[in-house]
Formats: C-alpha cells, sequence, structure tokens
C-alpha cells in the first residue's frame, strides 16, 4: 500500500471528524510524494522552417581560365602594362613587343603589293596591244584571201597573211595567261600584306575579354614565342567551387540549388549549383559538382572551402534531436500530458540544427522528453524540470 493509501485508511478508522486534522499532513505527504517522481527535461514540438542539406567540400577555381600567349615569335618584350591582381577590360594592352622588323616586314610587303597590281595594269596593256594586233592581222587575212580568189594575190601571200594571224592570236591568249598570272601575284601580295599588318598588330599583347589577371610570365627583355602563356586570365572574374560530393548524395542535388559556403578566412559565401557531377571516382567514390560564388573582390583560386547545398526548404514539426528514440521497431517519443508518459510511435525525417523532424505521429504544442526517455515507459508519472 503506498503512503497515501495508508494515510487515507488511517483516517477512515479515526471517524470523518479527524480529517480537518490530517488535512495538512495528507497535503504534506501528497508534496512529498510529487517531490520524489522523477524529474525530467520537457520540450514542446514546434513547427518550424527547415532545410534538407548535401554537405560539400573542395577547392575555389576559375570557372573559365584564359590563356594569352604571343602570336608572333622572337620579339623582345618593351613594355609590361599588367600585374597580378588587375581587372582587365576587352582589347587593352598588357604587354608591348619590339616591332621594328615587323614595321619593316610590313613595308616590304606594301612594296610588294604595290608592284603586283603594276604587273596587272601592264598585263592589261598587253592584252590590249595584243587583241588589237590581232584584229589587224584578221582583217589583213580577210583582204588577202579575197585578192586571192580574184587572182590578184599569190598563194605565198596568202600564206604570210594566214601565219601573221596565227600568231596575232596566240600573242592574245598569251597576254590573257600573263594577266591571269599577274592577278594571282597581286592577291598574294594582298595577302602577305595582310599577314604583315596582323603581325604588327600583335606586337601589342591585348586581353581578349574582360577579366581578372591572375599570372603573369612575361619579363621584360624576354623573347616571345614560348610554351609558357605570357597572362592568364579569369574570364569575367568569375570564381567557383570544385565541390566534392559523396556518391549517396549526388541524386539530390541539381543545377540552380542553393549553396552556402564556408571559405577559409572569408566566412560564408552564397552561391548556386551550377553543374553537377557525371561521374564518380571509383577510388574516392566522390563525385565533383561545380558551384559558382557570389561576386566578392576577396575570393582567390585555391582557397579551401566546405558548407551545405540546400536540396529542399520547408515547414515541419520538429523536436530535440536526443527525443527520438530509435530501434528494432522504429522511431518513437515520450509524450507527456497531465505528468504521465505516452510512448508514442512517430516516423521521424532529417536532422536540422539540434532538432530533427517529425512527419508523422506528433502534433505541434505537444510535449515530450527531450532526453534520457528511454528509461520511461507509458504510464510513468514523472514532473517537469524547473
Amino acid at each position: 500500500m503506498t503512503l497515501i493509501g495508508r494515510i487515507a485508511a488511517m483516517a477512515m478508522g479515526l471517524g470523518l471528524g479527524c480529517l480537518p486534522v490530517l488535512a495538512p499532513a495528507l497535503e504534506a505527504d501528497a508534496a512529498a510524494v510529487v517531490q520524489d517522481l522523477p524529474v525530467v527535461t520537457l520540450a514542446p514540438a514546434t513547427r518550424e522552417r527547415i532545410q534538407e542539406r548535401v554537405p560539400v567540400s573542395g577547392s575555389l577555381r576559375a570557372r573559365q581560365s584564359v590563356l594569352i600567349h604571343a602570336n608572333v615569335s622572337g620579339h623582345e618584350i618593351r613594355e609590361i602594362r599588367a600585374e597580378v591582381g588587375d581587372r582587365v577590360k576587352a582589347g587593352d594592352v598588357l604587354a608591348v613587343l619590339a616591332d621594328d622588323t615587323l614595321r619593316a616586314q610590313l613595308a616590304q610587303a606594301e612594296a610588294e603589293d604595290a608592284r603586283a597590281v603594276a604587273s596587272v595594269r601592264q598585263a592589261e596593256s598587253q592584252i590590249a596591244s595584243a587583241e588589237a594586233t590581232l584584229t589587224q592581222a584578221a582583217t589583213a587575212l580577210e583582204r588577202t584571201r579575197a585578192l586571192r580568189q580574184s587572182g590578184n594575190a599569190s598563194q605565198a601571200v596568202l600564206d604570210q597573211a594566214i601565219a601573221t594571224e596565227a600568231a596575232a592570236r596566240a600573242s592574245s591568249a598569251s597576254a590573257s595567261d600573263g594577266l591571269s598570272v599577274a592577278q594571282a601575284a597581286q592577291r598574294q601580295a594582298a595577302a602577305a600584306q595582310r599577314i604583315a599588318v596582323l603581325n604588327l598588330d600583335y606586337s601589342r599583347i591585348v586581353a581578349p575579354v574582360d577579366g581578372l589577371v591572375v599570372a603573369r610570365g612575361a619579363e621584360l627583355g624576354a623573347l616571345s614565342g614560348g610554351a609558357d602563356p605570357l597572362f592568364t586570365l579569369i574570364d569575367g572574374g568569375e570564381i567557383e567551387m570544385d565541390a566534392d560530393v559523396i556518391e549517396t548524395a549526388l541524386g539530390q542535388i541539381k543545377p540552380g540549388d542553393a549553396a552556402l559556403i564556408q571559405v577559409a578566412g572569408l566566412g560564408e559565401v552564397r552561391g548556386r549549383v551550377r553543374l553537377v557531377p557525371a561521374a564518380v571516382d571509383p577510388v574516392t567514390r566522390l563525385g565533383q559538382a561545380r558551384i559558382a560564388l557570389d561576386a566578392d573582390p576577396r575570393l582567390r583560386i585555391g582557397l579551401f572551402a566546405q558548407g551545405w547545398v540546400v536540396t529542399d526548404e520547408r515547414e515541419a514539426v520538429t523536436v530535440p534531436a536526443s527525443a527520438i528514440l530509435s530501434d528494432d521497431s522504429g522511431d518513437r517519443v515520450q509524450v507527456v500530458a497531465d505528468g504521465k508518459v505516452e510512448s508514442r510511435p512517430v516516423r521521424a525525417g532529417i536532422i536540422w540544427q539540434d532538432r530533427r523532424e517529425v512527419i508523422s505521429g506528433l502534433s505541434p504544442e505537444e510535449t515530450v522528453i527531450a532526453r534520457a526517455g528511454a528509461f520511461f515507459r507509458s504510464g510513468d508519472a514523472v514532473r517537469a524540470a524547473p
């Protein structure tokens, strides 16, 4: 028999008239009983906004690197006008090569082109002269044939007229061929002139795109044409994260998902998934995603970064993660109502900031045991910690 039961029996044995005397004792004993109940930490189930995340880590890299080489080789670098860290616009001059030889080559090409143009004109004149001679020879041949038919010219004179007309026709054809040769030479000279102009333009090393200079291999006095680039740019200055993703999470991420990235020494930078992995490394079991980061002048390629890709965001009922008990029969929580414990099965979801999502089985504002719920069973009486 419990302490309260014994007290009640004593009161009945002594008669109802003793109840006023025993009431204080009963209240004191009841308070003592309450004090003997286990103390538990309670927490309400709350509805809040949660995020489903996938962890990522990796290094920063250029979204698109641009390697700039000299298009003409063997020329001394006279000026350097860009340094690492400079932001440049398309067309900005980065370096200048010695152009004395290139200017001389251009002058030579221009002279060759002028000579070729003159040769074309000369060939055209020769064609005009040959055609005039051919016309004269053809007229003489017709006149000689008429005289021969009337008996006023000998056969020898006719033969001479025929030979002269044939020679004039051959000269006309040769002149036409000469014009074709002269025109081909002129086109070749014009092409050589254009190449010379391009080479002279190439003496000024310019940025092909807007970007950020991240490397400079050019040195004053060095000769152009080596295997190493003179400058390396990041196209548009765009830096992204080469993010490693565990293979079991690859199916959760998609292009456009928001990302919250912690960059070493800089703090949080936001971004979005640009590319999802198309393959997984068979050794590390990781895939590499590309995360485009918001523009920040502090970003540097090579920095280590880690963070999360947010794959889903929703309203959900949550409890402290320690309130979820799991065993072979599934997940459950210990609900407390009116000081009594009810062990209730639930369907648990993701963990979000030390809280666990409860998909079903629990309503908002219901109270659960936050910690050590495994020590209680349905029907146990408990009292809340202050």
